[in-house]
C-alpha cells in the first residue's frame, strides 16, 4: 500500500482532500496510469448526497471518480500491447474473467465485477492507479484526454444503440437529455438512426443535445410528446425508444411512443418499482430491452471519436483543477440546467 493524495468520500455529504493508503504495486498483466483528466459522473455526486445506490452503501472512506483517462508509467509482466507513455483511457469494471457471465461475453452483469468508485472499491481520484491491460485502451493521436474521460459515459450509450438493433433510417425518442440521455441520442444516430426525438423538461439541456445533426428537441413543458411523435411519424411511432431519464412518470405513457413492433430500452434506473403496461405492450408486441452499464463497447467507442464522426467536446460544460475537485462535486450537486459533464484534470 502506498499513500497518496485522493478526493475521499468520509460519508454522506463530506468531502476530504486527503492523504489515503491505496495499492499501486504494478503485477503481471497490469498497467499503472498516470491519471489526467476524470469526469464527474451523477452516480459519484449520488454517492455524496444519498451516501448509497441501492444495494450498494458507504460504510467506509471512498475514493470516488470512474471516468477517467491517463498516460501509461509502467507495465507489469506479460503485456505487450501497452508501453510507457501510451495516452489511454480504462473501462472502470473488472469481471471474474472465468464467471458464467464473462464465458457468455456478458461480463458487464457478473455478479462478482468489481467496479471503480462502488463501495467498497476506490475509484480514481488520485494521481496514479493500477489497472488491468486488458481493460485499458490506447486513444488515437487526435483524441484528447478529455474525450477519453468520456468513453465511458458513451459507452452506455453504445450499449444502449446496441441493444435497440437500430435499423438505418430509424427514427428514435430518447427521454431524458442528461449527459446519458444525449450520449444515447448521439450512439443512436451513429448507429444509423435518421433522427432522434429527444425530450426533456429542461430546455438548455435541449439546446445542447440540438447542437447535433439529426436531434430534434421537445420541450415536454410546452409540448405534448406523444402528439409530436404522431406528428414527425405520420401516426406510426417511433422505431426506438429510448428512456433515460428514469422518472417513473415516464412509463406511465410510454407505451404510446414506439410503433406497432417497435423496442424500448430501459437506459435511466428508477429509484423504486414502477407499474408497466403489460397489456399495451403485448398488443404492439413491443420489445424491451435493459441496459448495465456496457460490454465490448470501448474501442467501439473509441474508434467512433478517432473517426470524427462523434464529437463529445460540446458536452464538456467546465473543468476544475484537482485542488478544486471539492468545488467540481458541488457544483454538480447544483444540477445547472446548462451543466452536462464537468471535469477533473488532475495535472
Amino acid at each position: 500500500m502506498t499513500k497518496v493524495r485522493a478526493l475521499v468520500l468520509e460519508r454522506q455529504h463530506e468531502l476530504a482532500l486527503r492523504d489515503i493508503d491505496l495499492p499501486l504495486e504494478t503485477g503481471p498483466g497490469q498497467v499503472k496510469i498516470k491519471i489526467h483528466t476524470v469526469g464527474v459522473c451523477g452516480s459519484d455526486v449520488h454517492y455524496y448526497t444519498h451516501g448509497k445506490i441501492g444495494p450498494f452503501i458507504v460504510n467506509a472512506p471512498l475514493v470516488l471518480g470512474h471516468e477517467a483517462a491517463g498516460t501509461v508509467v509502467e507495465v507489469g509482466a506479460g503485456v505487450t500491447h501497452l508501453k510507457v507513455g501510451d495516452r489511454v483511457c480504462m473501462e472502470p469494471g473488472i469481471p471474474d474473467p472465468n464467471s458464467k457471465a464473462s464465458r457468455l461475453g456478458m461480463y458487464n452483469i457478473d455478479p462478482a465485477v468489481t467496479f471503480w468508485a462502488t463501495p467498497p472499491i476506490h475509484g480514481v481520484l488520485t494521481p496514479e492507479v493500477v489497472h488491468p491491460a486488458n481493460y485499458t485502451f490506447k486513444l488515437p493521436d487526435n483524441v484528447s484526454f478529455a474525450e477519453g474521460a468520456m468513453v465511458e459515459p458513451f459507452a452506455v450509450g453504445m450499449q444502449a444503440a446496441s441493444k435497440a438493433k437500430i435499423t438505418p433510417g430509424d427514427t428514435a425518442v430518447v427521454l431524458g437529455a442528461g449527459p446519458i440521455g444525449t450520449m444515447v441520442a448521439i450512439a443512436a444516430l451513429a448507429g444509423g438512426c435518421a433522427r432522434a426525438i429527444v425530450a426533456d423538461l429542461a430546455q438548455p439541456k435541449l439546446d445542447i443535445s440540438a447542437q447535433y445533426q439529426g436531434v430534434i428537441p421537445v420541450n415536454i413543458r410546452e409540448k405534448s410528446l406523444s402528439e409530436e411523435v404522431v406528428r414527425l411519424t405520420d401516426g406510426w411511432g417511433a422505431d426506438v425508444v429510448f428512456e433515460c431519464s428514469g422518472s417513473p412518470k415516464a412509463w406511465e405513457t410510454i407505451m404510446a411512443l414506439p410503433r406497432p413492433g417497435g423496442v424500448i430500452v430501459a437506459v435511466g434506473l428508477p429509484v423504486n418499482p414502477i407499474g408497466f403496461d403489460v397489456s399495451t405492450a403485448s398488443t404492439k408486441e413491443i420489445r424491451i430491452e435493459t441496459v448495465f452499464r456496457y460490454a465490448h463497447q470501448y474501442e467501439r467507442s473509441i474508434a467512433l471519436l478517432a473517426s470524427g464522426r462523434v464529437d463529445l467536446k460540446p458536452l464538456i460544460s467546465e473543468t476544475f483543477t484537482f485542488e478544486e475537485s471539492i468545488k467540481a462535486f458541488d457544483r454538480a450537486v447544483e444540477a445547472r440546467p446548462s451543466d452536462v459533464k464537468l471535469q477533473i484534470v488532475m495535472e
